[in-house]
């Protein structure tokens, strides 16, 4: 690669450049070797950090299996994000239908929630049986392989 002393060198010599394609590129290649100077004279000094460390605080990460603790916090998040239910009422033992007051379309509506939540989807002979926060975290530990 040529220096930027090169560069200049060679537009003194050259003379008057006519076309002006060709002035932008040399402009363009003094820029990107000045960078380069820069760069090269500031890592020179200290070491640079080319990718900065970022901090995600809320980043779910998929690789390891959630603890139960883990399951029953987001199935009750979830839950509660219902606009039917009220959080006072909800505990793991409450019955969807018996307890909280919700019909059929409601139960679906929750479940569906869950779905989108753990990312796969619960067949409709295991949803009819998914009548409890309580039930549904047993049955997203099983399907996760993760047991008491």
């Amino acid at each position: 690669m040529a220096s930027l002393a090169g560069v200049r060198l060679l537009m003194r010599n050259t003379g008057t450049i006519r076309n002006s394609i060709n002035r932008t590129c040399l402009r363009g290649a003094i820029t990107q070797l000045q960078s380069n100077e820069r760069f090269l004279h500031c890592n020179r000094q200290s070491t640079v950090n080319l990718v900065p460390q970022v901090n995600i605080p809320n980043l779910r990460t998929y690789s390891t299996k959630p603890k139960v603790e883990e399951i029953e916090g987001r199935v009750l998040k979830v839950i509660k994000a219902y606009d039917k239910i009220t959080a006072d009422k909800l505990k793991l033992e409450s019955h969807f239908m018996e307890d909280l007051g919700l019909d059929s379309l409601d139960h679906i509506e929750v479940i569906m929630a869950i779905e989108d939540e753990f990312g796969f989807e619960i067949p409709d002979m295991d949803a009819e049986k998914l009548l409890r926060p309580a039930d549904i975290i047993r049955y997203v530990a099983d399907k996760e392989d993760i047991y008491e």
